[in-house]
Parts: structure tokens; sequence; C-alpha cells
């Protein structure tokens, strides 16, 4: 279906944080998403977090792309910051590595900017994310739009929309480190 939105390129991270922010942005641009989320573990897991993604996105009519999982390669990046409290400089990481990919993939398919789900979720800084966000887009010469989408009842909003499409909740960020660690 051909509409004259632009159109953006949107990490997401899961169905649950996708539901309200592919509605909200779909009112102003063309979204695609796209699934990049080698943090999660384990395995089962990030089947179980792809599998609602792709449903949420059928119920949608969202393009989705799916890259590769490549947990060995972040598990790398992450290195010498397993000890980090939950949302420190291990955080910070993972979101440049996902954004990056993100930023890559926008820039190779022709988008102009990008997103991300990460802000809805009200365990996530939405300054970090934008201010690594931000950084990203200005190395890949692309646009990023900043957002805080759990305001406005967006975090509630996106519950309510999970309960609606009997999407998969899970009980943690996705990475091993995020089960048993204290927010800082």
């Amino acid at each position: 279906m051909q509409n004259n939105k632009e159109g953006i390129l949107l990490h997401a991270c899961c169905a649950p944080c996708s539901t309200y922010v592919i509605d909200m942005l779909s009112q102003f641009y063309s979204v695609t998403a796209l699934f990049y989320n080698p943090n999660i573990q384990p395995e089962e897991e990030y089947a179980k977090r792809l599998k609602d993604v792709e449903k949420l996105c059928e119920l949608k009519k969202t393009e989705l792309f799916v890259l590769d999982y490549d947990f060995t390669s972040w598990f790398e990046t992450i290195k010498g910051l397993e000890e980090e409290p939950e949302g420190g400089r291990r955080c910070r990481v993972c979101f440049e590595v996902r954004l990056e990919k993100t930023a890559k993939t926008a820039v190779e398919k022709g988008f102009k900017m990008f997103a991300t789900t990460l802000t809805v979720s009200p365990k996530k800084d939405a300054q970090v994310i934008n201010t690594v966000g931000s950084g990203v887009a200005e190395r890949f010469g692309i646009g990023f739009l900043e957002s805080n989408f759990k305001k406005n009842d967006g975090y509630k909003k996106s519950c309510e929309l999970c309960r609606q499409y009997d999407l998969y909740r899970q009980k943690y960020c996705g990475c091993v480190f995020s089960m048993g660690l204290k927010r800082q």
C-alpha cells in the first residue's frame, strides 16, 4: 500500500514496546519495523519475542526486517561491563550496538530517519537513548526521531494493547545480566 508519508525505520525491541509506538508513529510516518536484538538471552526467549513482533507487524500491516541473531558479537562488545548495574554503561553500549545497526540498515534501505521503541519502557532512560541515537544518526548522516514514548500514558497504552492482541510480555530487558541486577 502506497502513501505519501515519509518512511521511518523503527527499531523494535519487542512486541509490547512496539504496540503503542507503531500506532503513534503511523499517524505521521510510513513505519517499517526492524528486529535486531542480539542481547536477548536465552535463544528461546529471543524466539518468543521475535514471534510476537512478527504477529504484531502482521496485525498492523507493518513491514518487518529481521536481522541475524548475533549474540556472540554482542557479548564481545559488552565484555568488561558484565558487573555494571542495570541502566549503567553496559546498557548504553547495548543501545549503541542496536541503534548503529538500525541506522546502517536505514541508510542501506533508503530511509532518511530512524527511531526506536526503547523509550516506551519505564525502565529505560529516554535521555540516554536519545543521546546515543542522535550521535549514531550524526555518524551515519541520517535523521533520528528523539522520543520519550512513555509520556502521555504511552507505557500504559502499550500494556493495554498487549492484552488486546494477546502478546507475550517479558519480565526482563533481554540480556542475562538484566535478570538479576538492580538499576543504578
